[in-house]
């Protein structure tokens, strides 16, 4: 991982995004305010352009420069949820400009704790948390392997978490007000980590 690769995520990630915007929008709307598709794919997609513009090399400045600009581009809960993520992973690779999978693994663990330590929020709660979670620690299980691998490991570890939210009540933000109706549904915040797993495993 590099700052090449790191501009490299971002494209896909935010490709990714706009491919399934519509279907996010679409999500959100079952039991929320229907802004999860703009937010994120206008919020990777200010993420793409700022990383392809920086000439910075330090993979923490990096990622705590790009999750300022996602902040910005993607005003809503999950926005500023996942710029909390930037900022755990920046500080972990802080001083760096190269990591391998054991350093990228725990930065990614590192940006899921920031989310919970500041959300207040843990895994099982019909969350994002509960598709990047289990993705973070299968790239911890998976850390001393091949870095490809490990990123398809992880990516299908997402989707499974992202499925098992259909069987969860809503305890956080709008959707909590929907408590056992939103049983049954998909949560589109762990669709975004589902895809956003997806998009790094390519």
């Amino acid at each position: 991982m590099n700052a090449a690769s790191v501009k490299t995520g971002i494209r896909k990630i935010s490709r990714i995004m706009a491919e399934n915007k519509d279907y996010l929008i679409k999500l959100d709307q079952q039991n929320g305010d229907g802004d999860l598709g703009v937010s994120m794919s206008e919020g990777f997609e200010a993420a793409a352009v700022f990383v392809e513009g920086t000439q910075e090399t330090d993979l923490g400045k990096i990622l705590m420069q790009t999750g300022g600009v996602f902040n910005e581009a993607a005003p809503s809960s999950l926005g500023t949820i996942i710029s909390f993520a930037f900022m755990g992973m920046a500080k972990s690779l802080k001083g760096r400009t190269e990591a391998g999978l054991p350093e990228f693994a725990e930065a990614v663990m590192a940006g899921v704790q920031k989310i919970m330590d500041k959300a207040g929020s843990k895994p099982g709660e019909k969350t994002i948390l509960d598709s990047i979670y289990p993705a973070a620690e299968s790239l911890l299980a998976d850390k001393d392997g091949d870095f490809k691998e490990a990123l398809k490991n992880a990516a299908r570890i997402a989707a499974e978490g992202s499925e098992s939210t259909k069987a969860m009540k809503s305890v956080h933000g709008r959707a909590a007000y929907y408590g056992e109706q939103s049983i049954g549904l998909l949560d589109g915040g762990s669709v975004v980590g589902r895809l956003i797993f997806e998009a790094l495993s390519e």
